[in-house]
């Protein structure tokens, strides 16, 4: 299920290529595409190319994975991420659907992004980092609610955790289990030996979040890794 690649490089390029088909697939049988993107370090290379690909990005839907409840402008903000490395050249006609929202906490800019995020479904590409703690979008080990983020028949598509959670501790607002698996595709970017362990201990039978989209056969994951 890893998929080894010798340089980022040729990662990003892999990646990209993937995005783009099935957000051409998407184009083609309903008209849009819908692309689920994350924030962190490791998809930053995979969005540059994006950025210059040709496709009819005006027919393109795109949302994040988890965002912190953070303003825009923070450093931390996922949003902020791929408005500079996605959203930019080509990809500038794509639709952005924003978790963050003017809300009093997590939890309620959750709420206010659910049905824009579930009208969205199913997504032709979810591109997914993951920590060290095996966590992919916000599903991250010891926040309270978890269990229900996790649930794979639950009815949400966004949940928000109000306690600082994560690195840097934010609370954050995530899409769930049930909604990832909306996903007609899912593609994980991890890097490092490290990353690599943590997929493996996964695999064997260790209770981390990534393990529920390794292990599940509704949805096809591929794990791009570069040492």
């Amino acid at each position: 299920m890893i998929e080894r690649f010798d340089t980022p490089e040729t990662l990003a390029d892999a990646a990209a290529e993937a995005t783009v088909l099935a957000l051409a697939g998407g184009i083609a049988a309903r008209g849009r595409g819908r692309l689920v993107v994350t924030g962190g370090r490791s998809p930053g290379a995979v969005y540059d190319r994006l950025a210059k690909a040709e496709l009819d990005w005006g027919l393109v839907d795109v949302t994040l994975s988890d965002e912190r409840f953070v303003a825009v402008t923070d450093a931390a903000s996922n949003e902020r991420l791929v408005r500079s490395r996605l959203l930019t050249g080509k990809t500038a006609a794509a639709r952005f659907v924003p978790l963050m929202r003017e809300a009093p906490s997590a939890a309620a800019a959750a709420d206010l992004a659910e049905a824009e995020v579930a009208a969205l479904a199913p997504f032709d590409m979810t591109l997914l980092g993951m920590g060290p703690d095996g966590h992919v979008a916000s599903l991250i080990p010891g926040a309270a609610g978890l269990e229900a983020a996790m649930a794979p028949g639950g009815g949400r598509f966004c949940r928000g955790f109000d306690q600082a959670i994560g690195d840097p501790p934010r609370p954050r607002i995530t899409l769930t289990l049930a909604a990832l698996l909306q996903s007609q595709a899912i593609i994980i970017l991890i890097a490092g030996p490290e990353k690599h362990g943590v997929v493996e201990r996964a695999q064997a039978g260790a209770d981390l979040p990534v393990r529920a989209l390794l292990t599940q056969s509704t949805v096809p994951v591929r794990v791009l890794w570069t040492p």
